[in-house]
């Protein structure tokens, strides 16, 4: 029986065990995929991720993300905090001002910004208005009117996120989507604070289809919003938004053009380490 290190990292939220925890496993280039995912569906976490010796000679490290129902090519949250595990584990990146990750969709930079981990976000692979039909099914499946939708996008980065933004964050808050009408779409909802909140935005993503039915804060999801949101004029070039109000959870999620690029970036704290056993 194989043993590795194992840290389980909140990411994207100040407050302790107020984020959205990644299982990270260390060391892991013995491992199959059956172990791999055998291991995730235990965890029963949104994400579990598995660091391995990176193939690609601009890398630093390589990174598997798998969800209790798949393996995704690219999630936010665990990409800060793997780098985050990775680092508190001796990792040594080849450039002193970034990291760069290895992962399905390709390279992705990590870097310390404001005290905290951000990832540039990654090309989308699909955006674009929804087609009507997907709209229409997206409408009957949170009882939404089309009324209080202000835009509709494919702002797909790996996952396979389409986005409503509706008129208010309250009307965010207040959706209670019939999962089995989703179909497996990954979807996310955006929606305008008040000028009196202490964030920008709310943000809530649904992904029935790789077991996940409300994620808690999301990277990947909050990275494309932003590129679309930013590109558009929708939002400011810089923002936060917060993410798991609906479940409990107090995300944080900071969003920022630079140059041609949108980075996001939010705290990481390891709450777990031990040993994982295979």
């Amino acid at each position: 029986m194989a043993k590795l290190p194992l840290s389980q990292v909140d990411v994207f939220s100040p407050y302790p065990h107020c984020g959205n925890p990644v299982a990270v496993v260390h060391d892991a280039d013995g491992l199959s995929d059956e172990q791999m995912a055998a291991f995730a569906r235990w965890t029963n976490l949104s994400e579990t991720t598995f660091l391995l010796q990176p193939t690609h000679p601009e890398a630093d490290y390589r990174l598997r993300i798998v969800t209790p129902g798949g393996e995704l090519p690219f999630a936010g949250h665990p990409t800060l905090g793997s780098c985050h595990a990775w680092l508190e584990h001796g990792g040594s990146p080849s450039q002193s001002d970034q990291f760069v990750q290895e992962c399905a969709v390709g390279l992705v930079s990590v870097q310390a910004i404001d005290r905290r981990l951000g990832f540039a976000a990654p090309a989308l692979r699909r955006s674009g208005p929804l087609e009507r039909e997907l709209l229409d099914q997206l409408l009957s499946a949170t009882v939404l009117h089309p009324n209080h939708v202000v835009g509709h996008q494919w702002v797909d980065n790996g996952p396979g996120w389409c986005a409503l933004l509706l008129d208010s964050a309250q009307r965010v808050l207040s959706v209670t989507p019939e999962m089995r009408l989703l179909k497996g779409v990954s979807l996310g909802l955006v929606g305008p604070q008040e000028s009196s909140a202490e964030t920008d935005f709310e943000v809530r993503a649904f992904v029935p289809g790789l077991g996940v039915p409300e994620d808690p804060v999301t990277g990947s999801l909050n990275a494309s919003i932003g590129q679309w949101l930013i590109g558009a004029a929708l939002a400011p070039s810089s923002y936060v938004a917060a993410q798991g109000t609906a479940i409990g959870r107090k995300g944080r999620v900071h969003v920022a053009a630079v140059g041609e690029d949108v980075w996001v970036s939010g705290d990481t704290r390891t709450l777990l380490s031990g040993t994982a056993l295979f």
